[in-house]
């Protein structure tokens, strides 16, 4: 079995609506985003997955959320919990790849507090 990782960053505001305690006032993260792939076989070149491709749709999709108000986008009603984000990224990124075997994304909010989300 095979996997390759790459990792991008953004930033963005949110505030969770439905908890209780300091999260649920705007505030920003320095999010930092893994996203995964695994297989089998290698295809040309030798790889499993071009690093430049993987890195590069990640970029892609992370642009549209960052230096905004995740709450202001409609796919997470009010709660942009770092699992919902993962899993927007993940949604997003197997759109723009719909042959590569993504396995799996991570949202650090944190250095010590992550999500993942693997379909």
């Amino acid at each position: 079995m095979y996997s390759v990782r790459v990792e991008a960053e953004f930033a963005a505001a949110h505030s969770l609506t439905h908890y209780r305690g300091k999260c649920e006032r705007l505030h920003g993260h320095n999010y930092r985003v893994l996203a995964y792939a695994r297989g089998e076989s290698l295809g040309e070149g030798g790889m499993l997955l071009d690093f430049g491709e993987l890195k590069g749709a990640l970029r892609s999709v992370l642009e549209a959320l960052d230096h905004s108000n995740l709450n202001e986008l409609p796919e997470f009603a009010g709660d942009p919990s770092a699992e919902r984000i993962a899993e927007l990224v993940f949604r997003r990124l197997a759109l723009r790849l719909p042959a590569a075997p993504l396995q799996a994304v991570e949202v650090y909010e944190t250095r010590t507090s992550m999500a993942r989300y693997e379909p």
